[in-house]
């Protein structure tokens, strides 16, 4: 990605950050233009974002960000990237902007989603947390697979090839949204609402709660990987979850890198085996017919 003016003019300034550059290059969607329900009120606090700009917490007004492949390159295929951070905040760099990049160097659009953190790092300890997991974060995924479908013709999407990847925390997302799927409803108000959200597709990358994986018969395939030394319930669990989806009769590849612990994500640094997780991610939609031929 070349800087733009706006980037350079932040490093002169002093106010340079990878969240600057991002911001600026590429469109944020809210994903409730009013505010999300019950956080209508708060949707114009600022969120609450480290020096290097890696991690973001403080989110009352979910988004997502777009990353689109130019159109000699696109493949039809969207993937939902949503980021970990134990619900605490967001791993915005390596389990976001960089997967939406290489997303899209390689054909695939993809959109960076922002959702409400059930223990959000910004609230004062020991005050009550005002989001779920199952309530709000699942609300925004689902919402977020909503909107990429209602624009997929102005994205050019292919709205039967929409999928979701997820990071640790951002896995347990993604993993709720394929287990819960909504249907549409033809009679909302909001055309939004009348798409479907159930993915294509699932990644669960490390995901957490993987004790609480259960597939049945008709889930989207799932890409799964994971490293070897990471802790037990995601290491040994997330092969446990392979022999469930196998057993459901879903369409399932695991990936569990001997070399890789928690949170290796995607970093320009990492060339290791674990480091080229997502060349294989893309093989695999491949496989699955996800990946459409480009349109000049």
């Amino acid at each position: 990605m070349k800087p733009t003016l706006f980037a350079i003019a932040c490093v002169i300034a002093g106010t340079f950050s990878p969240a600057a550059i991002h911001a600026e290059d590429h469109p944020v969607v809210p994903l409730w233009p009013d505010g999300a329900p019950g956080s209508a009120a708060r949707k114009n606090e600022p969120e609450k974002v480290t020096a290097s700009g890696a991690n973001v917490s403080n989110i009352h007004q979910p988004t997502l960000m777009v990353y689109l492949p130019s159109r000699d390159k696109a493949t039809g295929c969207a993937v939902i990237v949503a980021p970990g951070g134990g619900h605490r905040n967001l791993a915005i760099q390596h389990e976001g902007y960089n997967v939406a990049q290489w997303l899209a160097d390689h054909g695939v659009a993809a959109f960076i989603l922002k959702y409400r953190l059930a223990r959000d790092d910004a609230n004062p300890a020991g005050t009550p947390q005002p989001y779920t997991i199952e309530g709000d974060a699942l609300a925004d995924a689902q919402r977020a697979i909503r909107i990429v479908r209602a624009r997929a013709s102005e994205w050019n999407v292919n709205p039967a090839a929409v999928g979701i990847i997820g990071f640790s925390a951002g896995g347990e997302v993604a993993a709720l949204a394929a287990m819960r799927p909504q249907p549409g409803k033809p009679d909302a108000g909001d055309a939004i609402e009348r798409q479907g959200a159930r993915p294509d597709f699932q990644g669960l990358i490390y995901p957490g709660q993987s004790g609480k994986i259960v597939p049945e018969k008709g889930a989207p395939p799932v890409f799964l990987a994971c490293g070897y030394g990471d802790r037990p319930d995601i290491s040994e669990g997330l092969a446990k979850v392979y022999l469930l989806f196998k057993q459901a009769g879903v369409p399932a590849e695991l990936h569990i890198y001997a070399g890789a612990g928690h949170g290796f994500g995607v970093r320009e640094t990492n060339k290791t085996p674990a480091g080229a997780w997502i060349a294989r991610f893309h093989e695999w939609l491949a496989d699955r017919k996800f990946l459409g031929a480009p349109k000049s």
